[in-house]
């Protein structure tokens, strides 16, 4: 009899139920296939869920056990072994589905009766969610667990477990929807349909991807854990696809309609519920990795075979067992395999090095330069590539299992992580210890988060985080934030994804159709004004809808489009090579590459790069080339101002840094020149404020405030001012002397600092 569930207990070992009453318990690593127990005759197995496995690393009580759900009405709490624990009325009509959270807190049942009910984990009825005169064919509980999706013919519902709160629906397809699922890790929803289509959402309800219609109707449709890949059924047809849509791959296997299908729990294989009494396995082979002049493929679940592009030097690559996560960068190859990790150097695949792994399913392996991070569902380890366990950062509330490499980044200094529980939060640790960053708070932003990514390069002070929000904004900010509050700024809008460059700071994204690089995004705290001087912008119409950045390597960007297919893009290998050279302080090699490209971008980059390392005279040289004559003529102003503080002041200001330009000078005894920073912002009030607290140049503020309210024409209305002004007159001559004596005073102090004399 055809068979109509499946469902996983460990990697290599799959239950079945069959319209023939059996369940049937098959081994993949022994091969052997054992009848576990023959069911009741009016008992016919429509859908099965094993209870969650472990939460955050720790094992469940309840993990030995799976609900199925049946044609009678009823579902049943059955062990490992086989003996039904409990069976519970639950619907008129067959139960058509039924899923456990996350947690496994809560069961999930859908009936041909158009009811949703909730239930406690020992089978209690909590709620009835919902109530429609149409059959529920198909459930999915959303990533937090707190909403449910589910069928109602051809609309797809998504409804919150709190009461009052706003119900989605839409219409997705022109049939009866048969299947849908819910990705905890990417947040999208499939959906499968009579209409013999299959598509993606988002969680807002927005189409990302419509397919062809097929000869058949879609029967089945399953994410792979980590909500990279998932896979499609239909009547004699298997189908591999990618997140986005496209099809890596159709298999047309005999084996009728296919009715369900399950992942394994390290998304290497899957099983299919077959209608001619089959049960379908297939595993995930062909994945390729590339990094500069190396290629590599999984040729088989055990081999990889490396091709070197530059020599066609071959090499294979043998494990003990299969492989089931890889990552290639930073001239390193780390293979995780069920039990082991592997780190080859790309100079000498012959011997790697290899170290034990505790959990055994790595979901996600991130490279920086000097280490690397491997997720399970216990928790975030760094590893040296030397296989040294270097720290392991863990915050409130961690769930590990739903991490991507869009919501974690690593650099060679920094981890930062984007929380679930609260999308406006990111975490921020220091790589070598595993502590919070700084003073322990995370990085709080306005709206929810959709993106993160670090810099590679530069300072661990000077470290940058860039991230892209629900409203696809794009913004950057620092990430050492000691009290002060950095400011968070935005640098793009409607951006789709974004990329650092492997060896410099520089930023690529895609904002709408334009391939946008912002080649020193730094600049945002240098000098605003320059930022938009600094980008390259390419509008294309190449890149269709939802392009994705792979990767951005050198000065080459891959991108994959939403067909799938890659598209290369050259940028200008010069803003790099500026970057190194700013980076080891050769200024005049600097200006020398500038004058060479004769490129205004260029000229902007290396001003805003000279501002930021107080390099005044190339930042005059550069100012000059890119026409901004009143930057220049300020930066000379600069230059002749006698004390290094106040220099340094007034560099701040540049950068728009008002208020640190004035702490800088109040510590180093400069009070009037903290006022006179104040007049010439026309902070008024601030100015008399300083003035009357340090009980100096009172007369000097209330001269300027006239002089300014007499060009204006007004009157003073401001109560202070009014009060210090009674009986004070003017005298010019005695403020000018004044000032003349500060400056002389500055002078001294600046002659007998030994660090000038030095």
């Amino acid at each position: 009899e055809l068979v109509s569930c499946v469902g996983w207990t460990t990697a290599d070992e799959l239950y079945s139920c069959s319209d023939d009453h059996q369940i049937m318990k098959w081994n993949l690593l022994t091969s052997e296939t054992t009848r576990l127990v023959k069911l009741p005759d009016d008992i016919f197995p429509i859908d099965l869920h094993w209870f969650p496995r472990s939460i955050g690393g720790k094992k469940q009580s309840h993990a030995e056990s799976f609900v199925l759900t049946s044609s009678d009405g009823k579902f049943h709490l059955i062990s490992k072994l086989g003996r039904i624990e409990k069976s519970i009325d639950a619907h008129c009509g067959a139960v058509l589905a039924g899923r456990w959270n996350y947690e496994g807190t809560a069961l999930v049942t859908v009936g041909e009766d158009g009811q949703v009910k909730i239930w406690s984990k020992s089978g209690m009825l909590r709620s009835t969610l919902a109530q429609q005169g149409r059959p529920v064919y198909s459930v999915a509980w959303g990533p937090d667990s707190g909403k449910v999706l589910y069928t109602s013919g051809k609309q797809l519902i998504i409804k919150p477990l709190q009461p009052n709160a706003k119900v989605l629906q839409w219409k997705a397809h022109d049939g009866l929807i048969l299947k849908t699922d819910w990705n905890s890790v990417n947040d999208l929803i499939l959906s499968a349909g009579e209409d013999c289509k299959y598509k993606v959402w988002d969680s807002y309800g927005r189409l990302l991807y419509s397919s062809q219609p097929h000869e058949y109707p879609i029967t089945s449709v399953a994410w792979a854990v980590d909500g990279e890949l998932f896979a499609v059924g239909s009547f004699h047809t298997l189908r591999l696809c990618d997140k986005t849509g496209w099809s890596y791959t159709l298999e047309k296997p005999n084996t009728g309609s296919i009715y369900n299908i399950a992942w394994s729990i390290d998304g290497t294989q899957l099983a299919g519920a077959c209608g001619n009494g089959h049960v379908i396995f297939a595993h995930v082979v062909d994945q390729r990795w590339e990094w500069k002049n190396f290629e590599i493929t999984l040729i088989k679940r055990r081999t990889m075979e490396v091709h070197n592009v530059i020599n066609d030097a071959v090499d294979l690559l043998e494990f003990r067992d299969r492989v089931i996560k890889a990552s290639l960068n930073y001239g390193h190859l780390v293979v995780s395999t069920s039990l082991q990790c592997y780190v080859f150097s790309v100079k000498n695949w012959n011997t790697p090095l290899i170290f034990d792994l505790k959990e055994g399913t790595v979901s996600l392996i991130l490279q920086a330069e000097r280490h690397f991070l491997l997720v399970d569902g216990a928790g975030l380890y760094l590893y040296s590539y030397e296989g040294r366990l270097i720290s392991s950062p863990k915050y409130p509330g961690m769930r590990t299992d739903i991490l991507s490499a869009q919501t974690v980044s690593l650099s060679n200094d920094t981890l930062a992580v984007k929380d679930k529980a609260d999308e406006k939060v990111i975490y921020i640790f220091e790589a070598l210890s595993g502590k919070p960053l700084g003073d322990g708070k995370p990085l709080t932003h306005k709206t929810e988060i959709v993106e993160i990514a670090l810099d590679q390069k530069g300072l661990t002070s000077e470290r940058k985080i860039a991230f892209i929000d629900k409203n696809r904004d794009l913004y950057i900010t620092s990430v050492k934030r000691f009290g002060k509050e950095q400011k968070i700024v935005k640098i793009g809008t409607m951006v789709q994804t974004l990329a650092w460059n492997d060896t410099s700071n520089i930023l690529c994204g895609i904002q709408d159709t334009r391939f946008t690089v912002w080649y020193y995004p730094n600049t945002v705290y240098v000098d605003k004004d320059l930022l938009p001087k600094t980008l390259y912008e390419n509008e294309t119409s190449e890149f269709s809808k939802n392009p994705q950045i792979v990767r951005f390597i050198g000065n080459l960007i891959t991108i994959r489009r939403a067909d799938g297919s890659l598209i290369h893009l050259n940028i200008s290998p010069y803003p790099a090579i500026l970057h190194e050279y700013v980076s080891s302080s050769k200024w005049e090699d600097a200006v020398r590459l500038c004058r060479f490209a004769k490129d205004q971008t260029m000229w902007t980059c290396l001003a805003a790069m000279a501002v930021a390392n107080k390099e005044m005279a190339t930042a005059e040289i550069a100012y000059a080339s890119i026409g901004k004559i009143d930057k220049v003529q300020y930066i000379n102003s600069i230059k002749d101002l006698p004390s290094k503080e106040s220099r340094m002041a007034q560099m701040l200001l540049f950068s728009g840094n008002s208020q640190e330009a004035e702490t800088l000078l109040l510590q180093t005894g400069l009070i009037y020149q903290a006022i006179q920073v104040n007049i010439n912002l026309y902070n008024w009030d601030r100015a008399l404020e300083l003035a009357v607290k340090h009980k100096t140049h009172v007369d000097t503020v209330l001269a300027y405030r006239q002089k300014f309210l007499e060009d204006f024409g007004r009157k003073e209305t401001n109560k202070r001012f009014l009060q210090y002004a009674e009986g004070l007159e003017v005298d010019w001559n005695k403020i000018k002397a004044k000032i003349q004596m500060e400056i002389a005073k500055e002078r001294e102090r600046a002659a007998a600092s030994p660090a000038v004399r030095a």
